[in-house]
């Protein structure tokens, strides 16, 4: 019997054909970028404040500047950046019948006075400082005792990967990898177009669930195309790239924010990619080990034979006996906790799942709140996942998976309760370690992926890294009211909420074996009595 991995011994194991297919499913991993952390522009929360009708024509009559106007109608109050005019109440008083007149507007208002003054809700809406642009939260008016509702813009996408990724998976095993990544573009493509035309919020999140459904499930499914599609040694190389491609559509990201002004265009310039993929069609084949899965080697061999051709190679007649490799035992959620060593790498690497995710994404989406040039901020932020693939590149294959992973969580933990407490006038220290934050979270939540599949048995693999990616989706839908919330007590409370989660995943690591140059294990014997297999192992070789 001939395996798939025997044939591209023959037909190349990373030739043209594979690359023109990498290049390809690469650039559907770019707009995924858009989609993940968009909110940052389409969500951005700007300078706001009460409008006030009479306070406006007050204005017009006066040619008052909008710095006095804000100062006349807005109650100071406590926030967590010191004593600010309110963005949420305004003094509730008919300019119309008072003693101010335009000649003595400029006089001081005793505090006296304003004691006096009655304060009520924004009841006639909000006056947004955008300079000309538009996000859901000024169109909507999600601020004050509605900012949450943002905060659910962002959860409901994390249910939508949930889902997504779950139900689209078992598609892909069942009915074939490329008719899932298609049915799930076009899905993609029809929901990105519904977003940008949601004529009210309650129908915003409805099409923003069913976005995030179709794209990260049609994300993991090209990824999992791809890896098919190369040899063994190559996986990895391929799996660390395809997310370098995510980080390119992270820089992209805030120049199309900077060029185009309104969120619904922009969401219309996240959806057109999807629109394209649906063309692939004719340009990326189905994956030959899902057919040799589904007893289907007719069309595998055809496949295979143009994937030789292409990379110029002459197979040999092997091919004709080409077979399925796939172990039939399979496993269940049991057997990820019913033994010791097996509970104990579910529980950490489900933790480093949702950390990782908690913290990336948070990360990311606290440059919307800062006020500084977000477009900067981002672009920065996006450039230090570049030296951070480079790094796990250059490291686990000489020093191991589990001190870089380890080190990773750990600097960045570290880096983010440092940066919390780094005073303003410190600026340039502060971007300098939130940015090694950035770089450590980036690594660990790339390592994960691989150290996940290397610690679980054969038969329980899949389960396990689906299981334990879970989390990673729980964690985006954590994070926005992580963030948003606590921010509203302390701007930097989040930062040591990241950190602590960071260091903690960092030192749970330790507890896990090192894989480099260690076989993948095969039974639950390899995992919980690994001292006697190398016995038996070392005694077969003596004898």
């Amino acid at each position: 019997m001939t395996t798939f991995d025997d044939i591209l011994e023959e037909a190349g194991k990373f030739g043209r054909f594979q690359k023109r297919i990498f290049a390809l499913l690469c650039m559907a991993s770019m707009p995924f970028a858009g989609v993940y952390v968009g909110v940052v522009f389409q969500g951005f929360t700007p300078d706001h404040w009460c409008r006030d009708p009479g306070l406006e024509q007050l204005r017009e009559n006066c040619s008052l500047v909008l710095e006095k106007a804000r100062r006349l109608i807005l109650p100071l109050v406590n926030s967590s950046a010191g004593v600010l005019p309110s963005q949420c109440q305004r003094y509730d008083v008919n300019w119309n019948f008072t003693d101010l007149t335009c000649d003595n507007l400029d006089r001081d208002i005793t505090e006296a006075q304003r004691a006096a003054w009655p304060i009520t809700s924004c009841k006639n809406g909000w006056e947004y400082d955008y300079e000309g642009r538009e996000s859901f939260v000024t169109e909507f008016d999600l601020v004050c005792t509605d900012a949450w509702l943002v905060d659910v813009l962002q959860a409901i996408l994390g249910v939508g990967f949930l889902v997504g990724s779950v139900s689209i998976g078992c598609l892909a095993d069942k009915f074939g990898r490329k008719v899932s990544f298609l049915v799930s573009n076009v899905l993609s493509a029809l929901t990105g177009i519904l977003v940008a035309i949601s004529p009210n919020y309650i129908s915003l999140v409805v099409f923003r669930a069913l976005h995030g459904f179709g794209v990260k499930g049609g994300w993991m499914v090209a990824y999992v195309l791809i890896t098919e599609l190369v040899g063994v040694e190559y996986r990895r190389v391929v799996g660390v790239f395809f997310q370098m491609a995510f980080s390119c559509g992270i820089i992209v990201l805030p120049l199309i924010a900077y060029l185009i002004p309104n969120w619904r265009w922009i969401q219309v310039a996240f959806t057109l990619p999807y629109i394209i993929f649906m063309s692939y069609y004719w340009f990326v084949p189905e994956s030959p080990r899902w057919l040799l899965s589904q007893n289907n080697s007719s069309k595998a061999v055809e496949i295979t034979e143009a994937l030789a051709k292409e990379n110029k190679k002459t197979l040999s007649k092997n091919i004709k006996t080409l077979k399925d490799d796939a172990h039939s035992a399979s496993g269940s959620f049991m057997d990820l906790i019913r033994t010791p060593n097996i509970r104990k790498y579910t529980l950490i690497l489900s933790f480093n799942w949702f950390t990782s995710a908690v913290v990336y994404q948070g990360l990311i989406m606290r440059l919307g709140i800062l006020g500084g040039n977000v477009y900067i901020d981002f672009l920065i932020s996006g450039l230090v996942e570049f030296p951070a693939a480079f790094l796990i590149l250059f490291t686990i294959e000489r020093i191991g998976r589990r001190l870089p992973f380890a080190t990773a969580n750990i600097v960045s933990g570290a880096a983010c309760l440092i940066t919390a407490f780094i005073p303003e006038s410190l600026l340039w220290l502060k971007t300098v370690m939130a940015c090694v934050g950035r770089l450590g979270i980036s690594m660990a939540f790339e390592i994960v992926m691989f150290v996940n599949t290397e610690l679980y048995p054969t038969f329980i693999r899949n389960l396990g890294v689906s299981v334990c990616c879970t989390l990673c989706d729980i964690g985006g839908i954590v994070v926005p009211f992580l963030l948003y919330r606590l921010a509203v007590i302390w701007l930097e409370l989040p930062l040591i909420v990241f950190g602590v989660l960071a260091v903690i995943a960092g030192g749970l690591v330790l507890l896990l074996p090192e894989t480099k140059g260690v076989p993948l294990p095969e039974t639950i014997d390899d995992i919980e009595l690994p001292n006697r297999n190398k016995e038996d192992t070392k005694t077969s070789h003596q004898l």
